[in-house]
């Protein structure tokens, strides 16, 4: 059974930083590209960041673009997100994913996911 384990969520002003981790166990970490997606209250969720299975390619939606940034290390089976100059509109609950197969930017492309972490941004 693979597990996703989200941290570091949490309260912060606008303009602060926050970093989320994820750690993953079940399969080989290594072996599977993986992500972030985030939904807002009363939205759809949406695709932040993804991160290719070495880590040397990354996509990000056009909203965390320059503020976000999505990390891995194999080594400790841990996936990272970076947020930067946050924003009220940041806020929701991120959810890390584990990549199967298809567009990444689809939810139906991810067949793992956390139980999910809130970040919320005051004003």
């Amino acid at each position: 059974q693979v597990q996703l384990v989200e941290s570091g969520g949490g309260l912060v002003q606008a303009g602060g930083s926050l970093r989320l981790s994820c750690a993953a166990s079940g399969r080989t970490f290594s072996n599977h590209a993986m992500g972030w997606f985030r939904q807002a209250p009363g939205k759809e969720r949406e695709f932040v960041a993804s991160i290719s299975k070495s880590g040397d390619s990354t996509r990000y939606a056009n909203s965390v673009k320059g503020r976000f940034t999505i990390s891995r290390d194999n080594a400790k089976n841990t996936g990272y997100l970076q947020m930067n100059s946050l924003k009220p509109e940041d806020t929701a609950v991120y959810y890390c994913v584990s990549y199967y197969s298809g567009t990444y930017y689809y939810t139906t492309s991810y067949d793992y996911w956390g139980q999910g972490t809130q970040v919320t941004v005051s004003s």
